[in-house]
């Protein structure tokens, strides 16, 4: 048995790692960049070693520097977690050629399942199903465009070398593809170095369905049932569950039969996944159902399936790794309840999930559920890597009973000032279409303006907010029946002043809510109450929880007097770096028109024009890092 362990990688999947190595008596060493030299995951391993700065393509993506971080520290093997290297066969390869243990799959396997194109061209060979499209080698522009034409529109462009949702876009008609190629091509360069793609034909009601399979270096392979991760924004997976809801028994053979000859294929060993895409207009069908590609490391929403099977996964990993074959047989395994996992991101849903960075003051996370993390309170999210705040995991009975579990644990979320999406998480498994299980990949995008619509305090918590910041109630213990609480932690009091003004407004979020005003002549506004310091403050802003979402709310109006985009100044949204330009000064520009690329948190996001105009200032530079609020880009409307 491996006795130590090199984690490859940082986050929650580190901790996760950590946690069961911990258990077997496994010697857990982590690696760290310049951001996570305080992270939790550094926290927790028995040692850790500084890899370089924040960037991952000058610390985690760089092989060299984590071998010899096992070697420096004598740790014997290698867990290269999910993302980062975990795919590389390459670094899997140097892992070996060094001397360690590499807790995955062999190099030739990794190979064979990495490049999509090459991985369907094997699974037709093995008579696994595949989805219609294009896999030639010819990627000239004309020949992607002529092989889209003729499978049909929608289309689906994807990175040869893609995975976890990125180098994706789908395309509904011909005038759109040059454009979504290039926009492709361009993501699947800057993520995997590979920009080659194929096409495939666009499932119209399409679920995403994944068995996780299992194999060792006996020759035993074996699956670990199913998993529906449809509830998909972006090709990015939201919510997973396991089993797949509608699934009966013959077709739940059928795929997971195909997922364990794709396995075979390869001579797989260790933990993967087979993903599947099906037609589910007429219900999942086993004719309907087709390979999509094989993740060759362990996944994100693992945990459903250990929650329905009893089995921990990474254990798995060690044992396989060390040579010992898979724990149980085919027949020792049984599905026992329902499970489902939420993905809370550090995101706003209702500004097009725009990421949210910075220091989480407060976290909250539900203590009835399974919690993956790798953060704590006090923490800090950065610009630099993927969003995820927690995994949320919760196990039922059926699936109604997961589902409701799991309501509550999103609504019970409490994080400040850093923006979540637990309260777009939660409306997700209550909405009445996902509670019925007739979901598809589409589904966040058909009821976008319901499920994003931003969220209003009830009146219970604004008539709370209102007296608590008004009136003298600081004393007075948290109001966590309204599922709310206190306000600026660490502080003791506060001085409420008598104002020349007989009535107070309060704002949310810098909003006037006129509404609650009230007559400050009917109570004593002197008293004065000391905070730790000694210093007295003036309470102007209280932050409140209500169903997952946070409310700030403020006594005096904090407008901004910045330049926003109604003025035509575009600013950068968050810390990234400038990836395209596509326009330049003196430019004329029609409103909607894109701008400027920007990438943070592993995704592009794109600014446009506000308005018909002129394009004035231009800061905006190809490969520039830029920080949150910096002008890129000035237009003047055309008039003037």
């Amino acid at each position: 048995m491996i006795r130590s362990l090199l984690i490859a990688n940082r986050g929650e999947i580190a901790c996760r790692i950590i946690r069961t190595a911990r258990r077997m008596g496994v010697r857990t060493v982590a690696v760290y960049s310049d951001a996570d030299a305080g992270a939790l995951h550094v926290r927790q391993a028995d040692e850790a070693v500084h890899i370089g700065p924040s960037p991952a393509r000058e610390s985690y993506l760089v092989g060299d520097k984590i071998i010899a971080a096992a070697k420096a520290t004598g740790a014997e093997a290698i867990h290269p977690g999910y993302g980062f290297l975990s795919e590389n066969a390459d670094f899997a390869q140097a892992v070996i050629d060094a001397g360690l243990v590499w807790v995955g799959p062999r190099p030739d396997s990794i190979r064979a399942m990495g490049l999509k194109d090459a991985a369907k061209a094997r699974m037709i060979a093995a008579g696994v199903p595949v989805t219609p499209g294009y896999l030639g080698e010819d990627q000239s522009p004309e020949r992607l465009q002529a092989e889209a034409d003729a499978i049909g529109y929608p289309v689906l462009i994807k990175a040869v070398a893609g995975g976890g949702g990125k180098g994706m876009r789908r395309v509904d008609a011909a005038q759109q593809f040059a454009e979504m190629l290039q926009s492709c091509k361009r993501e699947a360069a800057s993520s995997f170095g590979d920009d080659r793609v194929l096409i495939e034909k666009y499932i119209l009601s399409p679920r995403h369905i994944e068995v996780q399979v299992f194999g060792d270096s006996h020759g035993n392979v074996v699956h670990l049932f199913e998993r529906d991760c449809s509830l998909q924004r972006r090709h990015q997976k939201v919510i997973e569950e396991a089993p797949a809801p509608g699934m009966d028994w013959p077709t739940r053979h059928a795929i997971c039969s195909a997922a364990v000859r794709a396995a075979k294929a390869v001579d797989y060993v260790g933990a993967g996944t087979i993903e599947f895409i099906a037609d589910a207009s007429e219900g999942l069908r086993a004719d309907r159902i087709w390979f999509m590609e094989m993740n060759t490391r362990l996944q994100v929403e693992h945990p459903v399936t250990e929650e329905i099977t009893g089995v921990d996964l990474v254990e798995w990993q060690l044992r396989v790794a060390s040579g010992e074959a898979v724990p149980k047989r085919q027949g020792e395994l049984k599905i026992d309840g329902w499970a489902m996992e939420a993905r809370l991101y550090a995101e706003d849903p209702a500004r097009d999930f725009l990421p949210s960075t910075g220091k989480l003051d407060y976290l909250y996370l539900p203590q009835e559920t399974r919690i993956e993390t790798g953060v704590e309170e006090g923490d800090t999210i950065s610009p630099f890597y993927d969003p995820m705040i927690a995994k949320i995991v919760v196990r039922g009975a059926d699936r109604d009973d997961a589902r409701t579990a799991l309501a509550q644990g999103c609504e019970a979320t409490c994080c400040a000032p850093v923006r979540t999406n637990a309260w777009f998480l939660r409306r997700l498994v209550e909405h009445p279409v996902f509670a019925s299980g007739q979901i598809s990949t589409g589904f966040i995008g058909a009821f976008a303006d319901e499920l994003t619509a931003p969220p209003e305090p009830s009146p219970l918590l604004l008539q709370e907010a209102a007296e608590r910041l008004i009136f003298d109630n600081w004393g007075k213990p948290s109001a966590w029946e309204h599922r709310a609480l206190d306000f600026k932690r660490g502080l003791t009091g506060f001085r409420l002043n008598r104002l020349p003004e007989t009535r107070v407004s309060l704002y949310l979020d810098s909003k006037p809510l006129p509404t609650f005003a009230y007559d400050l002549a009917l109570y004593d506004s002197a008293a004065t109450y000391e905070v730790s310091n000694g210093a007295s403050h003036n309470l102007r802003e209280a932050t409140y929880f209500e169903g997952g979402a946070a409310f700030t709310f403020r006594r005096f109006a904090e407008v901004s007097r910045a330049s926003t985009a109604g003025d035509g100044a575009i600013l950068a949204p968050m810390p990234g770096r400038v990836t395209a330009v596509e326009v330049g000064s003196g430019d004329i520009v029609a409103k909607g028109q894109r701008l400027v690329t920007l990438e943070a948190m592993k995704m592009e996001h794109s600014l446009t024009a506000p308005f018909d105009g002129v394009v004035g200032e231009m800061n905006a530079t190809p490969g520039a890092q830029v920080s949150e609020g910096v002008l890129l880009v000035r237009i003047e409307k055309a008039e003037e």
